[in-house]
Formats: structure tokens, sequence, C-alpha cells
């Protein structure tokens, strides 16, 4: 299954389908009572989703939006969970997910802990450069996203953004 950026996989709420992701990213969004949103995860190549539905299902607990143009292929809870019981062995793949999701979760941390916010955008765009190389991380997040993603204000997210720009392109 192919999606392209902005298109949703599944939406916060609904039940269906777990899906191996083979290229492209996502984000995946929590909508608020409000309509406010905001971004708590990112999915790589390689991962299965959702992962808090790895060993039993569970509706989705969030919105996931592609961010980049995606191949994604869809695992039927019944094929999943099936071959579970039939080999107890799948256990250990999912638990190697999980661990493998929680190893990128420790590397997100280290973008929240840094002290400088400038260090916390240069460790973000450097996690994202290993997944998109030619694309700027503002044509991938909005400014609020990424601000979110690392306890920033858009505000500071926005001048951090400027400061990088060349200068002559700042007075085009």
């Amino acid at each position: 299954m192919r999606l392209y950026k902005g298109e949703s996989l599944f939406r916060q709420g609904e039940e269906g389908p777990l899906f191996r992701i083979e290229s492209g990213l996502l984000k995946v969004v929590r909508l608020h009572p409000d309509g406010s949103a905001f971004i708590f995860n990112l999915l790589t190549p390689g991962e299965v989703i959702p992962h808090h539905s790895l060993i039993s299902p569970k509706e989705y607990h969030g919105t996931a939006i592609a961010l980049t143009t995606c191949e994604v292929t869809v695992i039927p809870p019944d094929e999943w969970y099936g071959a579970m019981e039939r080999d107890p062995a799948r256990y250990r793949e999912a638990a190697l997910l999980l661990q493998a999701k929680l190893r990128m979760m420790q590397q997100r941390i280290d973008q929240l802990t840094a002290l400088e916010p400038a260090e916390k955008l240069a460790r973000l765009q450097e996690w994202f450069g290993a997944y998109v190389q030619d694309t700027p991380l503002g044509d991938l997040l909005t400014q609020e996203e990424i601000g979110q993603l690392l306890g920033l204000r858009r505000e500071t997210v926005n001048r951090l953004l400027r400061a990088k720009k060349p200068q002559a392109s700042r007075n085009a």
C-alpha cells in the first residue's frame, strides 16, 4: 500500500490491522477534545505498528499521517496474532520490535535533554537526516510540531530556523 505526504494510515480511536512500514516516515498525532493536535511519535522503516498492539489488539491511540511517500504492508490481525499463537518465538520478534522503538525513544529523550535550544534542533535535524537527506525539516513538520517534539515554543523554533538561513535569502 502506498501513502503520499499528508495521507492518513489510520485514525485515532479506530480499530484495524497492524502495519509494517517498508519505506518513508510518518508522524502520529493525538487529537484532544478541543480539536488541538499534539505530535507524539515518529514512525520509521522496519517498524510494525501500532506498537501497543503487538501482543494484543487495541484501538489506535493516535492518527498516523505520512510525512513522505510511504510503502506500507497491511498485516491482518488474525494473521499476526494467529502466527504468535502457533509459534511462540514470534513473541520474541514483537519484543525485539518494541526494544528497537524504546531505543529510538531514548534518542528522542537525548534530543529533549540537550541544554540549548539550538542543540535540540540540531539533534532532531541530524536524526531526520538519517531518513530524509535532501528535505529540510521545515518541509516535513510545522514549526509547532518541531516545538512539540523538542519542548520548545513555536516562536523559538521560528527564530532558530531563521538564524540558520543564509543572509542573502533572508534579504530577498
